[in-house]
């Protein structure tokens, strides 16, 4: 039987109020209107290393892409903030892990479903989340935060699109993540 995952150490702290969370995730975006005069987003970074791994085979083919090239006319795809803010993230987030006690090797799943399919279904879930997010010019954080912050009427209706949709397919789901 899969069990909930738990911190190996009985001394683990406990996770943030995420309300404390949220305030602060406000006052990360603030900062970063007004020290960048942009946004955050995550999938941009994921975008220009796909990028910069196909320069690396084609690089032809990639700067005469309409949508790619005009991210290599300035140099390196990568010397770019979003870059910079998810190295940032994930080092945050290991750190904080860390200091939390709260770091494991696992895979998170329900009982009815074995590890490599978990796997096998996060990959094609996250390439077609991916996809998706550069065809709407921006993933969940860009569209949700950055885009209702700015009361884009797109970014509001992805919103209020991504919460309908969770609760609709959420009872579709659930029977994997329960005995």
């Amino acid at each position: 039987m899969n069990e909930p995952l738990q911190p190996e150490s009985s001394v683990a702290q406990r996770y943030w109020n995420p309300y404390v969370a949220g305030v602060g995730l406000g006052l990360t975006l603030l900062v970063s209107f007004v020290a960048l005069g942009v946004g955050l987003g995550a999938s941009g970074s994921t975008a220009r290393l796909a990028a910069s791994a196909a320069h690396a085979v084609a690089p032809a083919a990639v700067e005469s892409n309409g949508y790619l090239g005009s991210w290599f006319a300035q140099g390196s795809p990568l010397a770019n903030y979003l870059v910079f803010m998810t190295l940032g993230t994930l080092v945050g987030g290991l750190l904080s892990a860390l200091f939390a006690r709260r770091i494991q090797v696992a895979v998170e799943r329900g009982p009815r479903i074995s590890a490599p399919a978990r796997i096998v279904l996060a990959l094609i879930g996250g390439l077609f989340v991916g996809f998706a997010s550069r065809m709407a010019a921006g993933c969940t954080s860009g569209q949700a935060l950055t885009g209702s912050a700015l009361l884009l009427a797109g970014s509001w209706a992805f919103l209020v699109s991504l919460f309908v949709g969770g609760y609709l397919v959420a009872p579709l789901v659930r029977r994997q993540w329960t005995s």
